[in-house]
């Protein structure tokens, strides 16, 4: 019996797709014992965006949040995504941050990290590997899906090779724009299981509508793993619903094991969740359907949605179109980059100031400066020498490994926020979000004074002087 594993998304990529990750402990918390019975594979609950967006918008501490699921989820491993050399954050952190952050994610009750880099540069991932499996935890690898004409299956069977001699403990094919089609998967994961001897699990989202189609010949073909997300939260631009897939392997030879009614059950919790955030406009009705555009601009739903934003604060929402069809042209110019974070939004970015000024890399943002020369790491294919004049002139190509330049940093940011620190998980979080982390902090002084208060003022009236 060859049965399928399933990593579970709802506490992460499932509400960072629908619904901006604003997704609140609490409301984890009300339904994790439920979820730690199914019997999944894994849990995905954090990283990704989820960290920013509990201190930016929820007033929350992303690690505390990873401890009360840890305290409550007994039984089922716990997941999440790491960005390589950049973590959670958007640029290259030095190397003993990365370390820190992982060993810190482990030691507050993380089993597995998805390590990607946007480059699928093995250069940026092989530290925050090293560091999984220094604190016993399992370090998968990531191979960044796209495709141009030389992004193809032997291209990622060589990488693959890569991140195995690397020391990954699996490996997972992250398709975030859904456009992996079901016979390339076929044949991308048959000769992954020939060439690798490690799991392989599949990612992808249901974008452009064909990610179940994908997932039914992967399963076919061998994978060992595959990321859903539960009905309320699943399909559109999140993952394949997990129920329907459940039940489309019942009585075959990869049948999960997984009962379809327990899951029923949890996803009816999750259903009048998932409609609180509709009426507070957070959930976009607009990105519930199927976007086949996507394959053919491969922009993620995430990155449309960023798009959408930037044109309406420059009053040029009726350029979408126009901005759309730059895209692939941008990532031609820039070496074929997949599209994920943070490239995804780099590109996005270009294409956007290409098409509003009326004349390609006019304006060109500094994140874009910095990756032709190398500080983000190695394009796929060289850039041309026409493109790397016109965006950095002269300046000179860095070709080593990016974070080869940074200079420790730990020390530094421990004084700088030394009034503030009251874990040492702390210093992480100002080390990926200074200011955002700082607001918190002193959000989270205010609260604790005004708590202090309360109980002062109760013992005023109980004991008056």
């Amino acid at each position: 019996m060859k049965k399928v594993k399933i990593t579970e998304t709802i506490f992460r990529d499932a509400h960072q797709s629908l619904i901006a990750t604003r997704m609140k402990t609490e409301e984890m918390l009300a339904i994790a014992e439920k979820l730690d019975k199914v019997g999944y594979h894994s849990l995905e609950v954090w990283g990704g965006a989820t960290f920013d967006a509990c201190l930016r918008f929820l007033n929350e501490d992303p690690w505390e949040r990873l401890r009360k699921l840890r305290k409550t989820i007994k039984n089922t491993k716990l997941q999440m995504l790491l960005r390589g050399q950049n973590l959670l954050g958007y640029k290259n952190y030095p190397d003993d941050v990365v370390e820190e952050f992982v060993t810190k994610a482990i030691e507050n009750g993380i089993d597995i990290i998805r390590i990607f880099d946007a480059l699928n540069d093995v250069r940026n991932l092989k530290t925050a590997i090293k560091a999984t499996k220094k604190a016993n935890g399992h370090a998968q690898a990531t191979i960044s899906y796209t495709t141009s004409p030389v992004h193809n299956v032997d291209y990622y069977v060589e990488l693959a090779k890569k991140l195995e001699e690397s020391g990954a403990d699996s490996i997972c094919i992250k398709d975030m724009s859904g456009i992996l089609l079901p016979y390339v998967a076929e044949e991308l994961v048959t000769k992954l299981k020939r060439t690798v001897d490690v799991p392989i699990q599949l990612h992808s989202h249901f974008t452009s509508g064909i990610a179940n189609l994908t997932y039914m010949k992967a399963i076919e073909a061998g994978v060992d793993i595959i990321d859903t997300a539960l009905s309320p939260f699943g399909n559109a631009t999140s993952q394949p619903a997990t129920e329907p897939l459940v039940a489309a392997l019942i009585n075959t030879k990869y049948e999960t094991g997984l009962d379809l009614n327990l899951l029923t059950e949890i996803a009816d919790y999750f259903r009048p969740l998932r409609d609180k955030y509709m009426k507070k406009g957070i959930l976009n009705p607009k990105v519930l359907g199927v976007n086949a555009k996507t394959l053919i601009y491969q922009v993620p739903g995430g990155m449309l949605s960023n798009l959408v934003s930037q044109l309406e604060q420059q009053g040029s929402l009726d350029k979408f179109e126009k901005v759309l069809e730059e895209i692939p042209k941008v990532r031609k110019d820039l070496g074929y980059p997949p599209l994920v974070t943070p490239m995804s939004q780099m590109v996005g970015t270009q294409a956007v100031f290409n098409v509003i000024l009326g004349e390609r890399y006019k304006m060109v943002p500094s994140e874009i400066k910095n990756y032709v020369k190398g500080l983000y790491g190695k394009p796929t294919v060289p850039i041309s020498e026409e493109i790397v004049k016109k965006i950095i002139g002269d300046e000179e190509i860095y070709k080593g490994r990016p974070a080869d330049l940074l200079e420790p940093q730990l020390d530094k940011l421990r004084n700088e926020i030394k009034e503030y620190i009251e874990q040492e998980e702390d210093v992480l979080s100002y080390a990926l979000f200074p200011q955002v982390a700082l607001k918190y902090f002193q959000y989270r002084q205010a609260e604790k004074y005004k708590i202090d208060n309360t109980l002062l003022n109760r013992e005023e009236k109980t004991h008056p002087i």
